[in-house]
């Protein structure tokens, strides 16, 4: 076996064993579904969705990767992503279609995930709302900008390493290894934030350990998808390999934090008490907030410009 159907090989068993338990919670899930037509609150997993979708995009669209790079050649990459997308929203919505069950209330697992994301459960019940708190679909914006993220960063990663031993050109390596290790933390990250939920307390106001875990991963989050547009455009004009990537994290960064005003209904966690952490007029933001989407980009900038030394071009 030559070197690069070893590390094909090796990338597809990591994705599989990555993807372990949230495959198990599909496969809990749907037994519970084809058996009774539904899932009982007590057996739902709680983060079937979106990381069981993700995992099963991933794994299709690796497993299917030598056969995209034969037919689309140089537009692999393109096919990978968009194929590795559209299988992640059609499970997605598979699955937020099922219906879970607590005694005489039935909800879609779509409405049963924004309740579990509002708060936890023993919070819910502290202050007298139940389990099953309304519905609010736009709250699924939070939920697609990661699993799109996720499944971009890893893609690449995998067709990008896999084309680099395939071609023997290693002209992508260092950009590629930027993006691995930020994907690795961001994952490890959201991974985190499902056990612990960075131990926010059901409130607006959370702790500073809180604080500082979200503001990193807001940070990180943005740093991820730039470092992702860096690889596209490694090596290339100072504004392509360099600006659109800082831009491209500032964005994200925005977005997401525009995922949680729709999560929170329009408000934002308040990281602490004084003028640096209250809203600034009219507007939702804080200049923390502010000073957090703001070094999002300067990261980005940072490790684009040490990234692309002495590859950029000056016009």
């Amino acid at each position: 076996m030559n070197q690069y159907k070893k590390f094909y090989a090796l990338s597809a068993v990591i994705i599989l064993i990555a993807s372990i338990y949230p495959i198990y919670m599909a496969f809990v899930t749907l037994s519970s579904y084809l058996r009774k037509g539904y899932v009982s609150s007590d057996d739902y997993p709680r983060y079937i969705i979106p990381y069981a979708p993700i995992c099963i995009a991933l794994i299709v669209v690796v497993l299917m990767m030598p056969v995209i790079y034969r037919f689309f050649k140089k537009w692999c990459l393109l096919a990978a992503l968009l194929l590795g997308v559209l299988i992640f929203f059609i499970s997605e919505l598979g699955f937020e279609s099922i219906k879970v069950v607590d005694g005489s209330i039935s909800l879609p697992l779509e409405s049963w995930q924004y309740s579990t994301c509002i708060a936890t459960p023993q919070v819910l019940r502290a202050i007298g709302k139940p389990i099953y708190a309304a519905n609010n679909p736009e709250y699924k914006l939070h939920f697609y900008l990661v699993s799109i993220i996720i499944i971009l960063t890893v893609l690449n990663l995998v067709s990008g390493f896999t084309k680099m031993i395939k071609e023997q050109d290693f002209s992508k390596k260092k950009p590629l290894i930027v993006q691995l290790i930020f994907t690795v933390v961001f994952i490890g990250l959201c991974i985190f934030a499902c056990f612990t939920a960075f131990f926010r307390n059901g409130t607006i106001n959370i702790s500073p350990l809180s604080a500082t875990l979200m503001s990193v991963f807001f940070i990180v989050y943005g740093v991820t998808f730039g470092a992702f547009i860096g690889s596209i455009f490694y090596g290339k004009n100072k504004f392509l390999s360099v600006v659109i990537p800082i831009v491209s994290s500032v964005a994200t960064t925005i977005a997401m934090y525009v995922g949680e005003l729709i999560l929170m209904g329009g408000e934002l966690f308040r990281f602490g008490s004084g003028f640096f952490f209250e809203p600034l007029g009219s507007i939702p933001f804080a200049l923390v907030d502010i000073l957090v989407i703001i070094a999002s980009g300067a990261v980005t900038y940072v490790i684009m410009t040490l990234v692309n030394k002495k590859e950029v071009s000056i016009s």
